[in-house]
């Protein structure tokens, strides 16, 4: 999956000019319960404002509040100017470049602003890859690294004519093995599919009906 697919485009999104008054920007915040936005200017991405940075900027102003927030502008507080990710990158890359914002600006290489991805939106491609929403029977299981074990699975499954909602795999630490998260629609002989994928080099960790 990229970028692209899961992004908000730009005309969708709210964005603070360099010139505008910290005022002006926090309001907008306030109202549309935001923690942050892209600075845009001229349709180019220049960085990150942020509901911290601008009380952070007030803590060391030696100004009243009415005075900073009147005077100061977002070109004097923004940072993280070069925090974004192109729309041709893999999502999982979000994963890591999120730092102290809930959304990350999207912009190609001259830096013209695409769009945004929050936190969110992280957030429900996880719930989708684990199929978290649905109904099903979630197993976890390890099998050795060796080439034709999805093979074997595929082969299991299609014979106890299982729905696959989802799948996924991760690292077992110092081990030459990866341990396998399946998640299967209800319905399914379990008893009968766990001792199949036991004979068939599988070893099951946990059984566990969901929804």
């Amino acid at each position: 999956m990229f970028v692209r697919s899961t992004m908000k485009p730009s005309y969708q999104c709210f964005v603070a000019s360099p010139t505008d008054t910290l005022r002006s920007v926090i309001e907008v915040m306030e109202k549309e319960n935001f923690q942050a936005m892209p600075v845009v200017d001229n349709n180019l991405f220049k960085g990150m404002v942020s509901k911290q940075s601008i009380f952070r900027a007030f803590f060391y102003s030696n100004q009243s509040q009415d005075e900073f927030l009147d005077s100061r502008k977002v070109n004097e507080i923004t940072t993280n100017h070069d925090l974004f990710i192109g729309e041709d990158e893999v999502f999982e890359r979000t994963f890591t470049t999120f730092k102290d914002y809930p959304i990350l600006a999207v912009a190609d290489a001259n830096r013209k602003f695409l769009g945004i991805v929050s936190r969110f939106d992280v957030l429900e491609q996880f719930e989708s890859a684990f199929g978290t929403k649905r109904k099903g029977i979630r197993i976890a299981f390890t099998s050795e690294e060796s080439s034709g074990r999805f093979s074997r699975l595929s082969d299991i499954m299609k014979q106890f004519h299982v729905n696959i909602i989802s799948i996924t795999t991760f690292d077992e630490t110092d081990k030459l093995a990866r341990r396998i998260v399946l998640k299967i629609d209800q319905g399914v002989k379990i008893d009968k599919l766990a001792k199949k994928l036991e004979n068939s080099g599988f070893r099951v960790l946990d059984i566990k009906e969901e929804g």
